[in-house]
């Protein structure tokens, strides 16, 4: 590999439903996430609203479950996060 690339951390196929929670865990919105790894997820959404920088990604549509995300790339409905503390 040469100096200075990055090697991409395995990413675990998915396509399993999610939830998307917003500022303390309302405006639960339905999404589904195509693949993730230990430091972050692409995810997907249903509808055509954007989504904000910061948000929670859940399993489930208990806002306490999850873990913060920071959106790092957006390509039409389908959106990149990766995970932040």
């Amino acid at each position: 590999m040469a100096p200075g690339t990055k090697k991409r951390e395995t990413r675990k196929s998915l396509r399993q439903s999610g939830w998307i929670t917003l500022d303390g865990g309302f405006a639960a919105r339905p999404c589904v996430v195509e693949d993730m790894s230990s430091s972050g997820a692409k995810i997907t959404i249903q509808d055509n609203n954007t989504l904000p920088a910061k948000l929670r990604l859940a399993f489930s549509r208990d806002a306490r479950t999850g873990r913060a995300c920071e959106v790092v790339w957006r390509e039409g409905r389908t959106f990149g996060v990766k995970f932040v503390r």
